[in-house]
């Protein structure tokens, strides 16, 4: 009782702390390089669309191994002065011996997406022989970080797609890991098997998770990363485990088509997904209940 007394009273740290306003919604500082607004939903609709469209016209932002853990992902650890992030932060004006970590940062979705596989250890395979978070702008194949070429297809309004081996998001249960990709622009993960609470993360962050047929794998299928991707079957109504149909359009002009098994395993998972994720969804539900979303 005496420790809990002047609980929201707080110490003197506490006290200094400058506020304009008093209140129940939080006042963002635009400024702030710890905790800034999130884009979830930005441009999101009152109501969610009726349909799921198909992705077309996607490119593979990352082709990647198996056992590709969240900590392959998530961004974690120390920030590299010459990294995205870092360069980010020094933009700011933040010098390199006040970076942090990107936990202790993960309230600054800039930051964190800038982070997100840049793991020194990831292996992408458009680029043989280098462990990091790099990749290649296609058609121009130009090397590049995985953020920057992100970055690049969103202007071009290009959807993006991750393929990946056995055991796609093995290890701890990140946050990040999901929500990461998403901003990113990566509408689906294409892998031969999921660890399950990552997929139902996918799911719930809006991308959508998809594994190949037994026998069929990225090797058999010879992507490279130069491929522009189809998934149709989507605009025809989602239901829970559905087929859908994957079109390879080669650099060369040849087209190549396989099957794919749509890993929403149930009817709320698809609401979620119709939703763009579970934060649309939650929150167009408090709005048709009535209630204050936009309070806290």
């Amino acid at each position: 009782r005496t420790s809990y007394a002047d609980v929201f009273r707080g110490d003197e740290h506490w006290a200094a702390i400058a506020s304009e306003r008093a209140g129940l919604v939080y006042e963002w500082d635009p400024a702030s390089t710890y905790v800034r607004r999130p884009p979830y939903f930005d441009g999101m609709t009152r109501e969610a669309p009726a349909t799921v469209a198909d992705i077309r016209g996607a490119r593979i932002l990352a082709l990647l191994g198996d056992s590709i853990t969240t900590d392959h992902i998530s961004p974690a650890g120390s920030i590299p002065v010459d990294s995205p992030a870092g360069r980010y932060l020094i933009e700011q004006g933040v010098p390199p011996a006040e970076f942090n970590s990107y936990g202790a940062r993960r309230g600054n979705h800039e930051v964190m997406m800038r982070g997100t596989f840049a793991n020194i250890r990831l292996r992408n395979e458009m680029v043989p022989g280098r462990e990091g978070g790099f990749t290649k702008l296609m058609p121009e194949g130009i090397e590049t970080t995985i953020f920057e070429a992100a970055m690049t297809y969103r202007e071009r309004g290009v959807p993006l797609v991750v393929v990946g081996g056995r055991e796609y998001g093995t290890g701890s249960s990140r946050d990040w890991a999901a929500k990461g990709p998403r901003l990113l622009g990566v509408q689906a993960v294409i892998a031969e098997s999921f660890e399950r609470i990552h997929r139902a993360n996918l799911v719930g962050m809006g991308v959508l998770p998809l594994t190949f047929p037994p026998g069929v794998t990225r090797k058999t299928l010879a992507l490279d990363g130069s491929e522009v991707l189809d998934i149709l079957g989507l605009a025809e109504g989602l239901r829970p485990r559905m087929p859908l149909r994957l079109i390879i359009h080669r650099a060369d002009g040849r087209r190549a088509e396989t099957e794919l098994l749509c890993r929403i395993e149930t009817e709320d998972e698809v609401e979620y997904y119709r939703h763009g994720g579970i934060l649309h969804y939650v929150l167009r539900r408090l709005i048709a209940a009535g209630e204050p979303a936009g309070q806290g």
